[in-house]
């Protein structure tokens, strides 16, 4: 066991354990957004860093360790900052309208959804190809979720990868094919751990389509 200090609060906590598992046994809420808890961390989105003190940098709490007598300050000005800061990066970029998690997360630090209102948005044509479910990249905020329940993960399929770099940076199949050209088993787990709605069900797509006329 460990002693660390969440917020000047005491607790004692399991070796080896991470501060996101450590903030969840104190009842302290991090946001997440790569983050899911069947998955590996790949502490990409950099929305659960905390300040450590004695570190340089803000660290993401989904992958760092915790220590004896460490500090912790999860709620501090610079923190709060930063969180805001890549909620408005997102917001400027991609499609957030099927994201109710990272909705409530722009309300709760008072994010402002237009401050990089002149961001080039990154958009693309729905990818209909199978009769399953269709994939709408311009709400994906590459959290590369999807891409490890694909591979080793869970499914094993290794359908998806990214793709690019940079701006151009994106999910896709290996070869851009189609995905019934590919090793996908339409398992449908990529679908279930979307946090945007950049993946969804055929059927679902197709009722809020209908809806919206």
């Amino acid at each position: 066991m460990v002693t660390v200090y969440l917020n000047d609060s005491k607790l004692e906590i399991e070796e080896g354990k991470t501060i996101l598992e450590a903030s969840e046994k104190a009842g302290i809420d991090i946001p997440t957004i790569c983050y899911h808890e069947k998955l590996t961390p790949p502490g990409l989105c950099r929305q659960c860093v905390v300040e450590v003190e004695g570190a340089r940098v803000l660290l993401p709490a989904c992958i760092t360790k915790v220590r004896d007598g460490m500090k912790v300050q999860t709620d501090s000005d610079r923190v709060i900052r930063a969180r805001r800061t890549i909620l408005e990066m997102l917001s400027g970029s991609t499609d957030l309208t099927a994201a109710p998690e990272l909705k409530e997360q722009m309300v709760q630090y008072g994010a402002d959804a237009d401050r990089f209102k002149d961001t080039r948005e990154r958009t693309y044509p729905v990818k209909d190809d199978n009769p399953f479910y269709m994939r709408d990249y311009s709400k994906c905020i590459l959290c590369e979720r999807c891409v490890q329940v694909c591979s080793s993960d869970i499914q094993f399929s290794y359908a998806l990868t990214t793709t690019g770099r940079g701006y151009k940076n994106k999910v896709s199949t290996f070869y851009d094919k189609k995905l019934p050209e590919t090793s996908c088993v339409f398992c449908g787990n990529c679908v279930a751990v979307c946090p945007t709605g950049a993946l969804i069900a055929s059927n679902e797509y197709n009722l809020k389509s209908e809806g919206a006329e």
